[in-house]
């Protein structure tokens, strides 16, 4: 819990970068490069933030090293303390910075207020499915510059192109409900809900899937050595 707390705080930094660059610059290409200080962060730190945690915890208990009710009790944690972590951290970064009020209000609401269509959950699909293929990516290599470059990629992918990413923009709604938003926490569940389903079809239905087909082999032999 107090690494996914952190995670949350890291995340919130991140979304403040991301906030500053869009006031100033109106880009979201760029205001995606921001936010990339947050997973930098992430990976620095150690912090666990939850949809990084689809990847290796399955592979985990697909090769019977740990049961289903651990993964339900990590993920659980961790999306809580991702969530309070960041809810926190935003009521004091709305606080701080007056002036990112509008932006906040105005970019939050996009996610709020977004209906479930198809494209819409599309881009949580792919939203779940970037952010496992970034662990995927720290995972094989030991070379921090490769790493850091994954981040940073994963960062302007996600924000620059709009993807709804449970965690991120949840924060980018609670900044805006800080902010005095017509939008509340009725349609950030709504909206949370189909999100959370997308990423977790992205990360765990295709990339995870993808990954425990192609080393079934090796699985295999941690299962029964």
């Amino acid at each position: 819990m107090a690494t996914a707390l952190v995670a949350g705080v890291e995340v919130a930094l991140g979304v403040l970068a991301l906030l500053t660059v869009e006031q100033s610059t109106g880009s979201s290409l760029l205001a995606g490069l921001a936010f990339s200080v947050a997973l930098i962060a992430l990976l620095l730190g150690h912090a666990e933030l939850f949809t990084e945690g689809f990847l290796v915890p399955i592979v985990v208990v697909t090769a019977r090293q740990a049961g289903l009710r651990q993964l339900a009790r990590f993920w659980g944690g961790t999306l809580t303390g991702n969530l309070i972590g960041g809810w926190a951290l935003m009521l004091v970064v709305i606080t701080a910075f007056p002036e990112l009020h509008s932006t906040a209000v105005g970019m939050g609401g996009k996610f709020a207020l977004a209906p479930f269509s198809p494209k819409n959950l599309c881009l949580a699909i792919l939203a779940g499915s970037s952010i496992t293929l970034m662990t995927r990516m720290h995972n094989g290599t030991d070379n921090d510059m490769a790493k850091l470059t994954a981040s940073v990629l994963t960062g302007f992918l996600i924000v620059g192109t709009g993807m709804h990413h449970a965690v991120l923009d949840s924060l980018l709604i609670f900044g805006g409900i800080h902010a005095g938003a017509d939008y509340g926490y009725v349609e950030w569940l709504s909206w949370f809900g189909w999100a959370l389903g997308g990423n977790i079809i992205g990360g765990v239905g295709i990339t995870t899937a993808l990954r425990l087909i192609r080393g079934h082999a090796r699985i295999r032999e941690w299962r029964y050595a």
